[in-house]
């Protein structure tokens, strides 16, 4: 079942202006996008997320797509399950940051690490719209765009 099919447009609005039109996971900005982006269960609807409020994030179609219905992954150096990040629990600045060129993003934490390689963060072509955006000042995103509830 896909969120964006049977929730209502006032929702899904609202969960776009709380996340400042921004991934809520790679912080893409949807402003300069062609498609709008999707609305993601943070908590897969088959492993008893709902379609509440604080189960629904803003996603590009491709963090939305790598995640799928994933909510942790088998870290392969430890061999342990590692919680992806979650926007609705989880604070962005505390597992990421942005390296020194503003183009790539760095996983903090092992869920930072984690959720930067299962969503592929920094795949190419992402890369390339973040330099194109940074020479003409819309990356990176304001400082702490998106709120706690």
């Amino acid at each position: 079942m896909s969120a964006n099919r049977y929730l209502s447009p006032e929702i899904k609005e609202q969960i776009r202006q709380k996340a400042n039109y921004l991934c809520e996971y790679c912080h893409t900005s949807e402003k300069w996008q062609y498609v709008k982006f999707t609305i993601d269960h943070i908590i897969p609807l088959n492993q008893g997320g709902g379609n509440n409020r604080e189960n629904l994030a803003l996603a590009c179609f491709h963090c939305n797509r790598k995640k799928s219905n994933k909510i942790a992954v088998i870290d392969s150096e430890t061999n342990k399950e590692i919680s992806l990040f979650n926007p609705r629990k989880d604070n962005w600045k505390e597992h990421f940051i942005w390296s020194k060129d503003k183009l790539y993003i760095i996983g903090l934490t092992p869920k930072g690490k984690a959720t930067v390689n299962t969503l592929d963060f920094n795949r190419s072509r992402v890369i390339n719209i973040r330099k194109a955006d940074l020479e003409i000042n819309r990356h990176p995103p304001p400082e702490d765009p998106i709120q706690q509830e």
